[in-house]
């Protein structure tokens, strides 16, 4: 995966893990394979391909999303070079597969329904290029992935999926046309049964459960696996907790935020966007409209969530006063991990439609975080200087731990609840700490916000001082992205100030 917000690979330096979370769709698909095939997996966040790799293979599988194309890419180069018979699929080929004529075969769509088909036609001898579906598969029949392949202590997070799809249409996201707008959801059973593989093995301490929205289908949510998780967590001592995505109306639902912090569940990514009603409405974010945002976050932050917030400029209703509007709001907020994007159209969504109806496509997608795919409706000059500025000030040293420290004055580290979230053991925290105040403390530049927070950390939530390590080793992460980022920025935007804009005006 590229650098971006989610490789965290500087945060994974100082927690002395490879990779964030485990490659969950390679592992199922190993799962589903017949048992008589012998199967190894690379896992390019982990370790590299090596020509022997490839060579062992009669075929090579490979599954990518968007954000992987590049290295996708170079796994295609090389197996093809080596004769290899190449399999893909993921969400990358399912929406743009004829742009890689190198592949052999294209599991397309959900592999519960495509993979068995090519499975068939491979042992009659008379594989198809192309296997697609319509339908979305029933996830109850999908199988416990192959955890056997990895080594699970290379990385900081478990993964499990409970549900697929999302009930809401916003304009600019692809998982309506890939998933459905109907949740369908796993077997209590099921979960419980993946989450014994990581209890037996007691080497991660955080699940995130890859949902592309949790709370989807409130019911089943409510009924079914809440209440069972919280069953199974009483009769063994926790730990791990949990995160995952979450629409922001879950403040809406008192019953729910409670079950699902005595289930464990604690870091909520949501998809803010922006806190303008218009721009809402204009991208079908309807699940934000007529709320004060900033009370929603604070009611999750109190009741003892940790929230992640993604923001995005761009839309077609913001000026040059948005930026600042955003500034704002983040700081406000208190959300110490806010990510801010430029808007994009992705394949597969209404929003791509739209940019290539009104001929405004001006670049293939790509999700490299400092560009964006669409013409503007400022000058792109204006908007890339803008942004980097957003950026400068959000990612800042400054700013990220003074909203790490309202976060810390408003989180609820002691819900009325009952759970019990564990920390690392004794084994892990020395090395972490020491590895925390030698880059954070010590050899970084801005290290005067990390000991002030320290400071005020001690003297007014003591008992919140790993809380406030934590969150400093993703503001040192922040810092690191700014970096990458600023320096794309300052060469787009010298090359937009020596010319008239490259990107036109939206007209």
């Amino acid at each position: 995966m590229p650098s971006s917000f989610w490789s965290m690979n500087h945060t994974l330096q100082i927690l002395g893990k490879s990779a964030w979370y485990p490659p969950l769709g390679l592992l199922t698909i190993a799962a589903m394979l017949p048992e008589s095939w012998h199967l190894h997996l690379v896992d390019l966040n982990v370790t590299i391909l090596k020509d022997d790799d490839l060579d062992w293979a009669d075929q090579v599988f490979l599954s990518a999303m968007n954000v992987q194309e590049i290295s996708a890419r170079d796994i295609i180069h090389r197996a093809t070079a080596r004769n290899k018979t190449i399999v893909a699929g993921g969400s990358l080929f399912t929406l743009q597969h004829e742009r890689f004529p190198g592949i052999h075969h294209f599991i397309l769509n959900e592999a519960e329904i495509t993979l068995p088909q090519y499975l068939a036609d491979l042992e009659l001898g008379i594989p198809k290029t192309i296997y697609q579906s319509d339908a979305f598969a029933s996830v109850r029949e999908t199988p416990i992935p192959a955890w056997n392949l990895i080594d699970l202590k290379k990385y900081q997070y478990g993964i499990i999926q409970y549900s697929r799809g999302c009930p809401y249409h916003c304009e600019f996201c692809d998982v309506p046309t890939l998933y459905g707008n109907l949740p369908r959801t796993k077997t209590p059973e099921q979960v419980i049964a993946e989450l014994e593989v990581f209890r037996e093995q007691s080497v991660v301490p955080s699940i995130l459960c890859a949902d592309d929205n949790l709370i989807g289908n409130r019911k089943v949510l409510k009924q079914e696996l809440l209440p069972a998780l919280i069953a199974w967590r009483k009769q063994h001592v926790p730990i791990f907790s949990f995160s995952t995505q979450v629409s922001i109306n879950l403040v809406d639902d008192e019953e729910m935020m409670d079950l699902m912090l005595e289930a464990g569940f604690r870091h909520l990514f949501i998809g803010i966007e922006t806190d303008d009603e218009d721009t809402l409405t204009l991208t079908r974010k309807s699940q934000n409209l007529r709320r004060n945002i900033l009370n929603s976050i604070s009611i999750l932050h109190r009741k003892g969530f940790i929230v992640v917030g993604g923001f995005i400029v761009g839309f077609d209703t913001d000026t040059v006063d948005t930026f600042q509007n955003q500034i704002d709001l983040i700081q406000s907020s208190g959300i110490m991990l806010a990510t801010v994007n430029m808007l994009k159209a992705p394949p597969g969504t209404p929003l791509f439609e739209r940019m290539k109806n009104e001929d405004r496509l001006i670049a293939d997608f790509s999700f490299q975080e400092a560009e964006t795919n669409i013409r503007l409706n400022m000058p792109a000059a204006t908007f890339y200087r803008e942004f980097h500025r957003t950026i400068q000030l959000i990612y800042g040293a400054a700013f990220s731990f003074e909203r790490a420290k309202k976060w810390l004055s408003e989180f609820n580290h002691l819900p009325t609840v009952e759970t019990d979230i564990p920390g690392l053991n004794a084994t892990e925290y020395l090395p972490v700490l020491f590895r925390t105040i030698f880059y954070i403390g010590i050899r970084y530049k801005d290290r005067k916000y990390f000991w002030r927070l320290l400071w005020w950390t001690l003297r007014h939530r003591p008992r919140l001082m790993d809380w406030a390590l934590i969150e400093s080793i993703f503001i040192y992460q922040l810092h690191h992205l700014l970096q990458e980022y600023s320096s794309t920025l300052v060469h787009k935007i010298g090359e937009l100030d020596s010319t008239t804009d490259l990107v036109p005006i939206a007209q």
